[in-house]
Parts: structure tokens; C-alpha cells; sequence
């Protein structure tokens, strides 16, 4: 089965997933609970859109709880790659509906020096995707942003990836530039991917 059926698949099974806010409340307080996550000081959150776990609940408790969050945005490299901007969040009022109606930092102030922070001052990411397996393979809408930053995060930054347990394949279809998680969090279970030591 290649990449175009398995996200076909999985983008029918994310979108039929019942009481989507209860499960992914549930996938989120999982997720709070881990140990390198308590410790982490600088933690990257997704902001949901769709049919995706949604996320936004759960950052909205973690900046009340004082944990220094990071947002993505999706902008473009000095050479006109696609690349994600990495936004220190302190409150959601300093966002607004961007491209695909996701929720990022106004465009005017994404340059401002304060609210800037660098992939090496990660500690730990939650990874959205369409598809999983539970070896920690990711299989992600296409664009690539993701497969770019995880290439620029310090080898220790744990990556947690988050989906419905429906969204579970037997195996994705990896490639040589794609990343394994160091662990998938669904609303059953909690397990431990390949992370990039396999690599």
C-alpha cells in the first residue's frame, strides 16, 4: 500500500472518530502526564484544524501552568523552502486564523526577536500526522514541514506524536528522510516508537 492510500485510509478514520473533544482531552492529559514532558522546559504544541486531536484546550491549561510553549507557523527559508517558524506562545489572544484556517501568529510580527525560538532550544515536540504505526512511523499531509524541522532538532528532543487509535496502520511507508517518534499517544495506549536511533 503506498502513501496516497494510507492517507486515505487514515483521513477517513480521523474524520468518523466519535466525541473527538472527550478522546483527545484524553490523548492530551496522557501526554502532560509523561516524565519528559514534566521536565521539558521548552515544549512545541501543534495547534489543531480539522479532524486532527485537538490540541488547543490543552495548550490553553499548559500556558495557564507557566510551561514555555512553542507554535508553528508555516513560512518559507531564505531560498524559498518551505519551512515551519517556531513563535513563543504566551497567550492565545496573540493568534489568528492562517493557512488552512490554522490558528499562528499575526504575519507582521512573526520577525520580533522576543517571540522567536530556535529548533535546538526544543526539548520536546507533539507531532500531528495523518497516519502511525506503533514502531513510530509518521506519514504526514505531504508538504514536508515537519520532515524539515525534525532535521534541525537537537538529537534528544523527544518527539510524541498524538492520534486516535483509529488512525493506527500495520506500517507506513517510510523513506529514507522520514522520521520515526519516540513515542505515539492515542487515547488506549502509549507506545514506544523506533525514535531516530534506527536511523
Amino acid at each position: 500500500m503506498d502513501k496516497a492510500q494510507q492517507r486515505q485510509i487514515a483521513y477517513a478514520a480521523r474524520n468518523a472518530q466519535l466525541d473527538k473533544d472527550a478522546v483527545s482531552a484524553e490523548i492530551c492529559r496522557r501526554v502532560v502526564e509523561q516524565p519528559w514532558y514534566r521536565s521539558a522546559r521548552t515544549v512545541m504544541w501543534y495547534l489543531h484544524c480539522r479532524s486532527e486531536v485537538r490540541t488547543v484546550p490543552a495548550v490553553a491549561a499548559e500556558l495557564e501552568g507557566g510551561k514555555r510553549i512553542a507554535v508553528p507557523y508555516c513560512t518559507v527559508d531564505t531560498e524559498g523552502a518551505k519551512q515551519l517558524g517556531l513563535w513563543h506562545l504566551e497567550t492565545l489572544d496573540e493568534l489568528r486564523p492562517g493557512m488552512w484556517n490554522i490558528l499562528e501568529p499575526p504575519r507582521q510580527r512573526w520577525l520580533e526577536p522576543a517571540k522567536q525560538i530556535r529548533p535546538e532550544e526544543l526539548d520536546a515536540i507533539i507531532v500531528p500526522g495523518v497516519a502511525f504505526d506503533k514502531q513510530g512511523g509518521r506519514l504526514g499531509n505531504g508538504a514536508g514541514y515537519y520532515d524539515r524541522l525534525l532535521q534541525k532538532v537537537c538529537p534528544d528532543t523527544v518527539l510524541a506524536a498524538v492520534c486516535y487509535e483509529a488512525q493506527l496502520l500495520p506500517r507506513i511507508a517510510m523513506e529514507a528522510h522520514d522520521v520515526f517518534m519516540d513515542f505515539v499517544i492515542t487515547e488506549q495506549a502509549i507506545y514506544s516508537g523506533k525514535g531516530r536511533a534506527c536511523r
